[in-house]
């Protein structure tokens, strides 16, 4: 992605939320901001703006402000006339004021109860986050036409059922908290699969981090809320030694301890004492210990790959979902022995196409002296896209099999 494209990418999430809960039409704050990122790629080339997220939450709200004007006129059955002398909400708009930061309010109105549950997650990484939609779909493991059906209903729903723009009382936070909590973490996890962040994805590590970080004290009564803002600084914590002087993924045991963030080891870990605290344990908990286990090696000098399985296996008896189960077959593999951590993943059906799984085939193999078995897998993670920094590994590790 190049510069331009970074700073529009960057810059999306907020503008889309403000515009949304100005305008409180989703349909008409994604349309508007497609349309003023198309004027900045044209404009910005020979003079690039100061802030570029504030230039396109102006033209974005000017553009979608003329499309409503258009729109009331043609509904009047009169002629498109000339544009309108300014009002003083253009003149407003003109000024260098600051992007109101809607995305907490918008998580929320996504979230919204009236909306089928696996609808929520989807709609909110879409409009808040920018993720495309084939993208959505792989991170869910369903069609791409699927996912934009669902998108689509979602989007209808919350304009047929009224849904208030708005953050909602607290009382009503409970019956949303899974949902949000469940964007948050999927966001993280697109950013988290880029070491380099070098993607779509880039701008979601800081985003998420500070989200959580909010929610966890809007909610301090809610250990999984907690629990996600820790498992965010513990991985956060380690990404300055994620990547080696060529740009290539680090795999955690091989990461540089000294190049960790001890200030977000620190507060991972006083977030989770609290959410432990409350006797209530939950799936993003569990996740949390198992990056506060690698942590560990800040004071032990080894990973505790053991306790990194059991945690696994607990938590794949609470979500047997597709990243835990090929992540458990990985721990056991260091834990266990390269033969049992494959066996472990020969149990897992339907993952070929997945270009963790063939990772982590392809790494337990080499461990297990199967090289030409790693080869071929390699060469499929390989063919399935990789991030730039995943890449360069990837072809290293290729490159270092016997034969």
């Amino acid at each position: 992605m190049d510069r331009l494209g970074s700073a529009i990418a960057g810059a999306r999430p907020r503008v889309v939320a403000a515009l949304a809960a100005r305008l409180r039409d989703l349909d008409l704050a994604e349309d508007a901001f497609s349309e003023a990122a198309a004027s900045a790629l044209a404009a910005w080339p020979s003079q690039a703006p100061r802030d570029p997220a504030a230039w396109l939450w102006r033209a974005a709200l000017r553009k979608a402000l003329d499309a409503r004007r258009r729109a009331a006129v043609r509904a009047r059955a009169a002629p498109d006339w000339p544009e309108p002398p300014p009002t003083p909400e253009d003149v407003l708009m003109a000024a260098d004021g600051p992007i109101p930061d809607e995305r907490l309010k918008l998580i929320f109105v996504c979230c919204h109860p009236a909306l089928a549950a696996d609808s929520r997650v989807a709609l909110t990484l879409k409009v808040v986050c920018g993720l495309s939609t084939d993208r959505l779909a792989r991170a869910f493991f369903v069609g791409e036409p699927a996912m934009l059906q669902r998108i689509t209903r979602a989007k209808h729903k919350i304009a047929a059922a009224g849904v208030p723009f708005e953050v909602p009382q607290p009382d009503a936070w409970p019956e949303r908290l899974e949902a949000v909590l469940a964007t948050l973490e999927v966001a993280y996890a697109q950013a988290y699969e880029d070491a380099a962040l070098a993607g779509q994805a880039a701008g979601f590590a800081q985003d998420v981090l500070r989200l959580s970080g909010m929610l966890a004290e809007l909610m301090p009564d809610e250990p999984e809320a907690l629990g996600l803002a820790a498992l965010v600084r513990f991985a956060e914590a380690r990404r300055p030694a994620r990547l080696d002087d060529r740009g290539a993924m680090v795999p955690p045991p091989e990461q540089d301890m000294a190049l960790w963030r001890r200030d977000l080891i620190m507060e991972g870990a006083r977030l989770l004492g609290r959410a432990a605290g409350h006797g209530r344990s939950g799936p993003r908990q569990i996740l949390a210990t198992i990056h506060a286990t690698h942590c560990a090696r800040l004071e032990t000098g080894r990973t505790d790959w053991a306790t990194i399985a059991a945690l696994y296996e607990v938590l794949a008896e609470i979500r047997p979902h597709a990243p835990v189960l090929v992540n458990r077959a990985v721990a056991i593999g260091e834990a266990q022995g390269a033969g049992a951590g494959l066996a472990a993943l020969g149990r897992i059906d339907g993952l070929e196409g997945w270009l963790p799984y063939q990772a982590a085939r392809a790494h337990l193999a080499a461990r297990d002296g199967r090289p030409d078995d790693a080869r071929r897998a390699y060469e499929a993670a390989l063919g399935l896209g990789p991030a730039p920094a995943e890449q360069l590994y990837l072809e290293a590790q290729r490159r270092s099999l016997p034969g």
